[in-house]
């Protein structure tokens, strides 16, 4: 590889009259960058071939990029080989140092990607489990899952400290979520409650008109004038305002598999902003091949993180007899289940479920997950039944939820992502 190869160089004169080629004068500082970068990418065995030696903070970085990716386990391309090995070592204070150094050099959505590198290409899971690394992680929603994920073996002088990782995760996830949330599902409930005799402020103009055309009524005019024409409005339509009342009933459903995690805290962070809506009743439902209803901890999502346990199988067919059993008013209730779908339970009588709640007049809604990580996989064949049920299922940004919910409870169309490309 040369460090500078020019295709099409142009000349132009200077002001003195000597010869300048531009294109090598332009070309020069944005090809150095680019040696430098290859050079990180490579690793120190490319320094020779890119003609790029490090210095300065480039030398701390290289050093912080080469004990993740500096050889063993899995490699990115480019980047190992040889006799090269990771240098992170197996004790918390290095990892701790190291994360300490990456959170320096790099921006905080690239320290969020090396960590779950680290966790994954060398198997430091266990090490999240010791409260000096915690103190030093970058808190992200994955890392939330992992530490999910080790719930049950965490020891004791380690708890507090996850507790304090994962609060702090959720609290920022509340600060970016609560208020449109709650705005967006207050004025959902608002224009589900139309009445019939509604007060001045409240009544829907645009549909009482088209209500009322019938009763159009042309007036002539006096004295020559043009004449005019009104509607009698005889029937007035009207938003009923949100009362203290329960005006629907929620129940999430999630599926609390290990591909779920990232779903699983969002899904709490929801669940407890929807229970302190006072307009609606929230019932939060977890489920693998057991099913545990947490709804008394919907006042505090770490306490409902702490309370899942991520891993194991999946009964959805289970949780949705239970979700079932607990439904009084089918035609006010709104059943969220968030699922990959890979069903170990019994296939056909969770479609029955399904069906059975739909005629009843539950709003069935199928999230294959409720996260930001992209197309999620999941279980197309029964994707494909649900959607032939009047349950259609797709993926679910946290961000495009509150207009899932807000048309759940007003009974209009979903408003599905990319529906072309849904099962």
């Amino acid at each position: 590889m040369t460090a500078y190869a020019p295709q099409h160089a142009t000349q132009d004169d200077d002001e003195t009259g000597e010869t300048v080629d531009t294109e090598t004068t332009r070309a020069r500082p944005a090809d150095g960058e680019r040696m430098r970068r290859w050079r990180m990418v490579l690793g120190a065995d490319s320094a020779e071939s890119t003609g790029c030696t490090l210095t300065g903070q480039d030398v701390a970085m290289d050093g912080a990029l080469d004990a993740l990716y500096g050889g063993g386990g899995k490699k990115p391309g480019g980047r190992g080989g040889g006799g090269r090995s990771a240098g992170l070592g197996a004790s918390a204070p290095s990892v701790a140092r190291w994360l300490g150094d990456i959170r320096t050099y790099f921006p905080s959505s690239v320290v969020q990607v090396m960590q779950r590198d680290a966790i994954d290409r060398l198997g430091l899971s266990a090490l999240l489990l010791e409260p000096e690394m915690l103190e030093a992680v970058e808190a992200d929603v994955h890392l939330v899952g992992t530490l999910l994920s080790l719930n049950k073996a965490m020891p004791e002088t380690t708890k507090e400290t996850a507790r304090a990782v994962v609060r702090k995760v959720v609290d920022d996830l509340e600060k970016r979520l609560e208020s449109r949330t709650r705005a967006t599902l207050t004025g959902a409930l608002d224009r589900s409650a139309r009445i019939s005799r509604p007060r001045h402020r409240d009544i829907d103009w645009d549909r009482t008109i088209r209500a009322n055309l019938k009763n159009y009524l042309t007036i002539p005019g006096a004295d020559g004038e043009e004449a005019t024409g009104t509607v009698v409005p005889e029937r007035l339509i009207g938003y009923g305002r949100a009362s203290q009342s329960v005006k629907k009933d929620v129940i999430l459903c999630i599926d609390q598999s290990g591909s779920m995690a990232a779903s699983v805290v969002y899904a709490s962070v929801f669940g407890a902003v929807l229970a302190s809506m006072r307009t609606l009743a929230t019932r939060l439902v977890v489920f693998d091949t057991a099913v545990v209803d947490l709804t008394d901890q919907l006042d505090d999502p770490v306490d409902v993180l702490f309370g899942t346990q991520l891993g194991g199988g999946t009964d959805i067919n289970r949780a949705l007899a239970y979700c079932q059993s607990k439904i009084t008013r089918p035609a006010d209730t709104v059943v969220v289940l968030i699922s990959d779908l890979y069903e170990g339970g019994i296939r056909d009588e969770m479609l029955k479920r399904v069906a059975a709640m739909k005629a009843s007049g539950v709003q069935f809604v199928t999230l294959l997950a409720l996260s930001d990580e992209g197309a999620p996989a999941y279980d197309h064949e029964h994707a494909a039944a649900l959607g032939a049920l009047g349950a259609p299922a797709f993926a679910c940004t946290p961000d495009l939820f509150p207009d899932i919910m807000a048309a759940a409870i007003e009974k209009r169309p979903l408003p599905i992502p990319d529906k072309e490309a849904q099962p």
